[in-house]
């Protein structure tokens, strides 16, 4: 094992923090419901540590962050932030959401306007899908207190629309959040958003918030309950289903997607494949891409997602079969550059170390922001740089150095 700590894969990171921590490799084993063969190699680099999930469940059973096990360069060892990400904090932890008291005793002088707050809805959304972290943090926390206070200031429709506004509010908080590395934000703002979501009895809502905390349980890696929530999710939306309503089958199909991925994670190939096939189905009723609710549903993200379900099943060269034929072209930038991190993935399995450089830094020339800050992109860079070939390229040498990673 190499004497200094930054020069570990992620493998062996978790091994250096285990024995430090003088647990056993059952005991850790355990902890993440994992097997201890399944942990001997991962610590000795007989197996790819390649899932964020994964990675922070270990990070957590140690005791650890999740940058200690993928390995970052700040001077004090703690990675920076991109700014704004300790307003969003502030904005869900606000202390005033703890009681109507306390948020009467503070009470703003003047209730936000509905029209400008559908309008800072759309511009964080926007941002989002065009990969500007930067822009969404900007804008997020003020979109986070005012819809709240909204809430508190109108009755009715108007009421019912405040309501929808800071629900989805939350959701683009927990979209942005797990990227960054506050998967334990992005729970807390999945779930405000799912309380807001029922409390305006609106299913389009309620459905895109379920999809929301279904990603959230993905980032925890509770695989089983994010399966589990999918199937409830998915009962809940068949019977407010009305195929008329291009809103309502984009949120049913969306959220089918990641209860695929779930699936695929438990090994459940069966219903991996019904998840799929129903996706399709309602895509096909869709009959193009669309972004209705800013989902990015249609015939071409199933198709994304049956890249990543079966690289999560395991089947690297079904996924390498398919992706060739997929044109990500009509979705969104945000949708494109994470589909080019799968990719990444999938030629890394596979040794094609060229083909994974190649991919990646045409995805950096198109999202720049979430390349360089997103959990999964900084992994595969260090992931690629513990080959042989990586080691030797002067590109990937270049594209860590823009990404800070040492």
């Amino acid at each position: 094992m190499p004497d200094k700590l930054h020069d570990l894969t992620p493998g062996q990171r978790v091994a250096w923090h285990r024995v430090r921590r003088g647990m056993s490799q059952q005991v850790l084993a355990g902890l993440v419901s994992r097997t201890e063969d399944w942990l001997s190699k991962i610590e000795n680099d007989r197996a790819v540590l390649d899932r964020v999930s994964v990675i922070r469940t270990l990070a957590d059973a140690l005791g650890v962050s999740v940058f200690d096990l993928i390995g970052e360069p700040t001077p004090n060892g703690v990675r920076q932030e991109l700014p704004g990400v300790d307003h969003v904090r502030a904005a869900l932890m606000d202390y005033r959401r703890l009681s109507p008291l306390l948020k009467a005793i503070e009470k703003d002088s003047q209730a936000p306007r509905i029209d400008m707050l559908r309008r800072d809805l759309d511009e964080v959304m926007t941002a989002y899908q065009q990969s500007y972290y930067s822009r969404v943090l900007r804008r997020l926390p003020e979109l986070l207190s005012q819809s709240q206070l909204a809430i508190s200031e109108y009755d009715g429709d108007q009421g019912q629309t405040a309501l929808r506004i800071a629900a989805l509010a939350n959701q683009s908080a927990a979209m942005l959040l797990p990227k960054l590395g506050h998967a334990d934000l992005a729970w807390i703002a999945a779930q405000r958003g799912l309380a807001l979501a029922e409390q305006s009895g609106d299913p389009v809502i309620i459905g895109s918030l379920l999809r929301s905390v279904i990603h959230a349980l993905h980032s925890h890696d509770r695989r089983e309950d994010a399966a589990a929530m999918t199937r409830k999710a998915a009962e809940y939306l068949q019977g407010e289903l009305d195929t008329s309503d291009p809103g309502l089958v984009s949120i049913y199909g969306t959220l089918l997607l990641p209860g695929a991925v779930a699936s695929a994670r438990v090994g459940d190939r069966s219903t991996t494949r019904e998840y799929l096939t129903e996706a399709k189905r309602m895509a096909t009723q869709l009959g193009a891409d669309s972004n209705h609710l800013w989902t990015a549903f249609g015939p071409t993200n199933v198709k994304v997602h049956q890249v990543t379900t079966a690289m999560s099943l395991g089947d690297v060269q079904i996924a390498l079969d398919l992706i060739p034929h997929i044109d990500t072209a009509a979705l969104p930038m945000e949708r494109r550059a994470r589909h080019s991190l799968e990719v990444v993935n999938a030629y890394h399995v596979r040794n094609k170390v060229d083909q994974a450089i190649d991919e990646l830094l045409a995805a950096e020339k198109k999202a720049p922001e979430q390349i360089h800050e997103h959990v999964m992109s900084r992994q595969l860079v260090h992931r690629l740089r513990s080959t042989a070939l990586g080691r030797k390229s002067q590109r990937l040498a270049a594209l860590a150095r823009r990404m800070k990673i040492l």
